[in-house]
């Protein structure tokens, strides 16, 4: 059985790892949506949570895409990685255009957010899955 090749009982790391970073955003996302709330108000504290809610669902997705794949080959988990960060861009591209179109929103606040979001969520995970404050996640076998 491969490494990427999960038992019925394994964990899938992947998922498991998307949704202790899309868990985070429970902490990060209130401290933007203040920051935003005192600069320009309800229109501010808006378009930050739906910057952040983006972010959340985007490593949901990447988990799932990856956690799927994963149990189906290593060419698949590959591909995956590489066509999923594609496939997610562009839906988070058409979500952000959706978003502008159908809300009043304030669109620095709302990329500002997600920017902020994505790149602090994704260093926090990576910061406890380094110092082993992950330690549910047994990808060694």
């Amino acid at each position: 059985m491969s490494p990427l090749t999960a038992e019925p009982d394994a964990v899938a790391v992947e998922s498991a790892l998307a949704r202790h970073t899309a868990a985070r955003a429970v902490y990060a996302g209130p401290v933007l949506i203040g920051i935003f709330a005192l600069i320009d108000g309800w229109a501010g504290a808006w378009s930050s949570a739906l910057g952040v809610a983006v972010v959340a669902v985007n490593f949901l997705l990447a988990g799932a895409i990856l956690s799927i794949s994963a149990r189906i080959s290593l060419a698949a988990y590959h591909a995956a990685a590489l066509f999923g960060f594609f496939l997610r861009l562009g839906l988070m591209v058409l979500a952000v255009a959706l978003i502008a179109r159908l809300a009043p929103i304030n669109r620095p606040a709302f990329g500002i957010s997600a920017v902020a979001a994505y790149l602090g969520l994704l260093t926090w995970e990576a910061v406890a899955v380094s110092r082993g404050r992950e330690r549910s996640l047994d990808w060694t076998g």
